[in-house]
């Protein structure tokens, strides 16, 4: 009995252990995720002068919206700002660089909440 014991608290832990990772991944990662994916949509659809205004699947929902001037994006995803600088062609922003200005284009997180 104390092995079946051991292993239902093994198999507990190991269950516990799972949640939290998958807790820690939909808190911290995937919002960033999610607003890469948003600002390399806006970066492949803007037009000739930079210029991308829109909203991520349902128009009321303003937790998430793109807005990009001048080739500068900027997405609100659940109260986070994340900006990326896009190329002038419209390619998904690979030769500019974010707010850093690292020049891979890669997503720079802003405090400001």
């Amino acid at each position: 009995m104390k092995e079946a014991t051991g292993e239902l608290n093994m198999t507990v832990i190991t269950v516990v252990a799972i949640a939290a990772i998958a807790a820690l991944f939909t808190i911290f990662i995937m919002p960033s995720i999610q607003a890469n994916i948003m600002l390399q949509t806006a970066c492949s659809n803007i037009d000739a002068d930079g210029n991308y205004n829109g909203v991520d699947g349902d128009s009321a929902d303003t937790a998430k919206q793109v807005e990009c001037n001048a080739f500068s994006c900027t997405a609100t995803y659940n109260g986070r700002n994340y900006t990326k600088r896009c190329s002038g062609t419209g390619d998904g922003g690979t030769t500019g660089g974010g707010t850093g200005g690292d020049g891979t284009g890669h997503v720079v997180i802003n405090a400001a909440e």
